[in-house]
């Protein structure tokens, strides 16, 4: 490669270097206090990811979720956005990684409730699934999880 060709190629790294950051911060509200919010944002540093973290009241907190499109059964203990979507509660960060190269046409992913084993709620893994929430209300199993007494397929 000529001096022109690095030259070029390292200005346009450059430029793509912080809006690849920015795809990969996630805004997390939630309440103080919380634990396993904690522990899931620590799981998400560790994985690559960049995370803002607001603790709000309860009524806000309440209110973020009505606004990001979610219903009874879908909630857990904190929202995130990242990407055009919302993450809800302890979904994996494998999996919000690949909702953001696939890009699928919903409003998020989400792992109602907090079960046992999920990235930052300690114990033996209970099984579980990862939701994708699609547009309208309906959602698909994105990703299962199996208990720890199983391997996974």
């Amino acid at each position: 490669m000529n001096r022109y060709g690095l030259v070029a190629g390292l200005m346009v790294a450059a430029a793509l270097g912080p809006a690849a950051a920015v795809a990969d911060e996630l805004a997390v509200k939630k309440t103080s206090g919380c634990g396993c919010c904690i522990g899931w944002i620590r799981h998400m540093e560790e994985n690559g990811f960049t995370v803002r973290a607001q603790d709000v009241p309860m009524g806000a907190f309440m209110q973020e979720k009505l606004a990001a499109g979610l219903r009874v059964g879908q909630t857990s203990c904190h929202t995130s956005r990242i990407g055009g979507y919302v993450v809800e509660g302890h979904v994996p960060a494998r999996e919000v990684r690949r909702l953001l190269v696939e890009r699928p046409d919903a409003l998020g992913l989400a792992v109602p409730d907090m079960p046992i084993g999920s990235p930052g709620m300690p114990g033996k893994a209970e099984a579980y699934k990862v939701l994708l929430l699609k547009r309208g209300g309906d959602t698909k199993v994105f990703a299962s999880y199996p208990t720890s007494d199983r391997d996974a397929d």
